[in-house]
């Protein structure tokens, strides 16, 4: 197998992406262990090691238990462990990431229309198209996984 490059050595071609990124995340109003939820599901969908390694342990040290992080993937039939706005938020991250022939169905939107305001859900998708497009960044160049330190403040 062919050494793939390194993404960071392109640091100056990718910054706008991270600038993009740290604007979504302080702009967008949403709650941070929703948005780690979201970021982790999305990066489960599509394969990226590097972005699983990454936000889950951004998510523990934001103070996220490991339950609710084991059972991401299964949100569905995990009951009351996740709230409403979050079930409503990964079912429009799983929707927007796996956008087939018809899109995001009517009954997605619904639900994500009822959890969050206009500019909290324009900001929600912003933010799966950004898990999504560095998911595919890592993916393709297969960034290895395991080495990411969070610098997220462990909650007291």
């Amino acid at each position: 197998m062919s050494k793939r490059l390194s993404v960071m050595k392109h640091f100056q071609t990718i910054k706008p992406l991270l600038d993009f990124g740290e604007a979504v995340h302080h702009q967008a109003g949403l709650e941070q262990p929703m948005v780690e939820l979201v970021l982790l599901r999305v990066s489960q969908i599509n394969g990226c090691a590097y972005c699983l390694d990454m936000h889950s342990k951004d998510a523990r040290a934001a103070g996220e238990s490991e339950q609710r992080l084991y059972l991401v993937s299964g949100w569905r039939e995990a009951g009351s462990l996740y709230s409403e706005r979050e079930r409503a938020a990964l079912a429009w991250a799983e929707a927007v990431t796996r956008l087939g022939e018809h899109g995001v169905s009517d009954d997605v939107y619904e639900l994500a229309r009822a959890a969050f305001s206009e500019e909290e859900l324009m900001n929600l998708t912003l933010l799966v198209g950004l898990i999504n497009t560095w998911n595919r960044i890592n993916v393709a160049f297969q960034t290895p996984a395991g080495s990411y330190k969070s610098p997220v403040k462990q909650a007291a």
